[in-house]
């Protein structure tokens, strides 16, 4: 497959286009942000680590039967995904209490949320991705009744899954993001799943082990990455 043209920059990877039109190139870079990009930094070895962890995720999810875009690795760094027309949603799950929803409801950090809560979030940095719910995304066209359906069944089916997998490695998924898109007229699971995209707990310390170690200046960011992933049998070599 050859790869062509950067069709998009974002923070931490960058799509090319290739000779077939069904397919792209994702590559992790090294780059790091965090603040909607006020804060960035180049981590080495973090485009490897993420690359090999989303394909190892990726494939468990494929392999519980959820759609993804994740064709396989190309190189340490790149990997082929489907050309899909991705949805300016996100959708978050939350087991525990972390992150902005303890800023916004006040709420003691690490209480355990039963049922988990699912939220819609708009992806745009520039209005710092606001909350929002169905209705808006159906009235403003960011994505229709059915397509919210799916994405939320698929993700209540993936916490299914990797809570699983996570707890088996002695860590709790406290919460996630995710993004859909469309490709063939299917809801497809976009995107990454990596430590820069969801929180990771030790079961036992609640020692944080995902990108709030960056965020909060806690250091030892891919030590960190690197560690998860061993523990759920992520091969980095």
């Amino acid at each position: 497959m050859e790869k062509r043209h950067e069709l998009y920059a974002g923070k931490a990877k960058s799509v090319f286009t290739t000779d077939d039109p069904d397919r792209l190139i994702l590559h992790f870079r090294d780059d790091t942000s965090a603040f909607d990009g006020e804060r960035m930094e180049s981590l080495e070895r973090k485009g490897m680590v993420n690359n090999r962890f989303n394909a190892f995720i990726m494939g468990r999810l494929d392999a519980a039967g959820i759609p993804t875009h994740f064709e396989g690795l190309r190189s340490d760094d790149e990997c082929v995904v489907k050309n899909m027309e991705m949805l300016p949603v996100e959708c978050v799950v939350r087991n525990i209490a972390a992150g902005s929803l303890v800023k916004r409801l006040g709420v003691e950090e690490g209480g355990e949320l039963d049922p988990p809560t699912f939220e819609l979030f708009l992806k745009n940095d520039a209005q710092h991705d606001p909350m929002i719910n169905e209705s808006l995304a159906e009235t403003f066209g960011w994505a229709t009744p059915e397509q919210l359906a799916e994405m939320k069944a698929l993700t209540f089916r993936v916490n299914e899954v990797l809570k699983k997998l996570f707890a088996d490695g002695g860590l709790l998924l406290v919460d996630y993001k995710l993004e859909f898109g469309v490709f063939k007229g299917q809801i497809v699971l976009g995107d990454e799943f990596s430590p820069d995209g969801c929180r990771l707990w030790d079961a036992e310390t609640r020692e944080k082990l995902d990108k709030d170690r960056f965020r909060q200046g806690l250091g030892g960011v891919i030590e960190a990455y690197e560690e998860v992933g061993k523990r759920i049998g992520v091969d980095f070599s």
